[in-house]
């Protein structure tokens, strides 16, 4: 079982060179260059899903996705999901309107969601969502129980925990934990997604995952996207993707770097539906 997570930085892209982020892209949706990369305003809708489509998983957890591409993701990728709303939605339709028309001018004001795709001969048997805080922004966890390719069951959990606050972070962590666990029911269980904590400076939070949660070993020290999992065998650690795997090649032969998050990825082996105690 693959499973890749990405925070899609509300399908924007994020080039290596701060030089090309300037007042004049951002109000006229100019394209600035430099010798090797681009950094472009417009919608990266076909970017996005053509890269998810392209890369080999059987189920991805996305956060700060655009809710209107969720249809789009399903299709291009062959997969079914489901989709909860997270922060910055208060006008739907208005702000899907001013995104298309200048994705970073509104930036997160797009409003964003978390989305779940399993990939098709696979179906999710059940959702739940769980909110754990409303400010200063709406923070969800989205799970799922999915029987993927083979039969075999497996639960999934999604969350983007709060930014720039760790002790808030590690209660939201905590706490969606404990309700995955027990929703899973003693099924496998892969719990991630951007966890914005570090382990290197926030040790206490994951050793509790791990011992109180039976929750595997984070992506790395100083990783704020996650993927940690339980009573799964370990086939592939989880790992950051290079910068340039998620680069796309424009028509002048520059390169066009999606999001300014790294896509995590991992592999387990699913076991025998044996129940966890």
């Amino acid at each position: 079982m693959r499973v890749l997570s990405w925070n899609l930085y509300h399908g924007r892209d994020f080039p290596p060179d701060e030089v090309l982020f300037t007042l004049r892209s951002r109000l006229l949706r100019v394209t600035e260059r430099n010798e090797t990369h681009v950094q472009v305003n417009r919608s990266l809708s076909r970017e996005f899903s053509g890269w998810l489509a392209d890369r080999e998983w059987d189920v991805a957890l996305l956060q700060e996705a655009p809710p209107l591409w969720f249809r789009a993701f399903q299709r291009r990728a062959a997969a079914t999901g489901v989709r909860v709303f997270t922060s910055r939605n208060v006008v739907p339709p208005l702000q899907r309107l001013a995104a298309f028309a200048n994705p970073d001018l509104i930036a997160s004001w797009e409003g964003g969601s978390n989305q779940l795709l399993v990939r098709e001969p696979g179906r999710i048997l059940e959702r739940r969502r769980m909110t754990l805080t409303l400010r200063p922004e709406r923070r969800t966890m989205l799970w799922a129980r999915a029987e993927l390719a083979g039969g075999a069951i497996a639960c999934f959990a999604n969350l983007h925990a709060s930014a720039g606050l760790p002790q808030k972070a590690s209660a939201e962590l905590l706490a969606a934990a404990a309700s995955a666990v027990e929703w899973s029911e003693g099924n496998p269980l892969v719990f991630g997604g951007d966890l914005n904590l570090r382990p290197g400076r926030h040790p206490a939070a994951f050793a509790e995952l791990r011992e109180r949660f039976g929750l595997g070993e984070p992506t790395g020290p100083n990783a704020i996207d996650h993927l940690l999992a339980r009573g799964l065998e370990v086939v592939e650690p989880p790992r950051q993707l290079a910068p340039e795997e998620r680069e796309l090649t424009e028509p002048d032969g520059r390169r066009l770097r999606l999001s300014d998050h790294a896509p995590v990825v991992a592999q387990w082996q699913v076991g025998s539906p044996e129940v966890l105690r």
